[in-house]
């Protein structure tokens, strides 16, 4: 079974294509394009714009393909919220049209969302909480949800996710953590908020994750996420604490200081029972993952 990965030179994107070529999956990566990822090889790399409803189509028409991964999105919670148009076509549309294809040819489709679709009010989320989302980018996302939850045809799963964290090959955005373990030793002054409430998950986890609701053959909606829930600030903190590092630059300021676009809810934070009993998901720790992270940011 070949696996089309979309959104392939991003983070999760990455990570899968690394996981597939260790464990020997066939699989097509593929983004919008180039390929940015010097390890996956070019006869495994297709150009796909997702947002082009034609030339999906030839795509699928082109390819064998059992399941599809799709990781592509616009993901900038801000930005969504200013160009909504463009959010719509990328998380929603994009989506609709992937789906439509897949269920024409019996395939899998697997879809990437977000902690983002909830309010934030009562954390611990499990997979049959109902969405409140309070942001452009959680209501694209619950929309996405919502054409395939009210499909007659049950052949998807969604994996919904909370800030991913990782390095990789020339990611056009750096997440938090690679910020913090860059500019912390340099004594650079972050301004991280203390009342916003996230579990952090690490990308190579969240990769099996999505890997392991195909290979066992599962349906519906898994929560796939770190093992843990803390204030971003006290993450940004613990990152300094375990590398001996002064943290005395890393200021806590509340939300309602930074004017940003989109609201974010106060806590998130997912229960994993089902992902631990179905899947056999276990989240590797926080210390253990910046160990992984400061071996391979030293081999780069």
């Amino acid at each position: 079974m070949k696996i089309l990965i979309t959104g392939s030179n991003g983070l999760l994107g990455q990570k899968l294509v690394k996981l597939f070529i260790n464990t020997g999956v066939s699989f097509i990566a593929s983004s919008k394009g180039l390929n940015r990822n010097p390890d996956c090889p070019s006869n495994c790399y297709q150009s796909l714009d997702v947002t082009n409803e034609k030339e999906i189509e030839l795509f699928f028409d082109s390819n064998s393909i059992g399941a599809v991964i799709h990781t592509a999105a616009m993901t900038n919670v801000d930005q969504c919220e200013t160009d909504r148009m463009g959010c719509d076509l990328l998380n929603v549309h994009a989506t609709n049209y992937l789906w439509e294809n897949c269920k024409k040819r019996g395939i899998h489709f697997q879809l990437l969302s977000t902690d983002f679709i909830f309010d934030g009010e009562k954390g611990n989320y499990r997979e049959d909480d109902f969405p409140n989302p309070l942001s452009y980018y959680g209501k694209s996302k619950a929309l996405a949800e919502r054409l395939l939850i009210e499909d007659s045809n049950k052949n998807w799963s969604i994996v919904r996710t909370i800030v991913v964290y990782g390095t990789v090959h020339n990611i056009s955005r750096k997440n938090i953590v690679l910020w913090a373990m860059d500019a912390i030793p340099k004594n650079q002054k972050m301004t991280i908020v203390d009342d916003q409430f996230r579990s952090f998950t690490w990308a190579d986890d969240l990769a099996l994750g999505c890997w392991l609701v195909i290979q066992k053959k599962q349906l519906g909606i898994f929560h796939i996420a770190g093992p843990e829930t803390k204030s971003v600030y006290d993450w940004v903190v613990s990152i300094g604490k375990q590398f001996g590092w002064s943290t005395d630059c890393v200021e806590p300021i509340s939300s309602s200081s930074l004017n940003q676009a989109a609201k974010r809810p106060p806590k998130t934070g997912f229960d994993l029972t089902k992902a631990k009993e179905l899947l056999d998901y276990e989240p590797i720790t926080f210390e253990n993952a910046l160990k992984i992270l400061e071996k391979e940011l030293k081999s780069c």
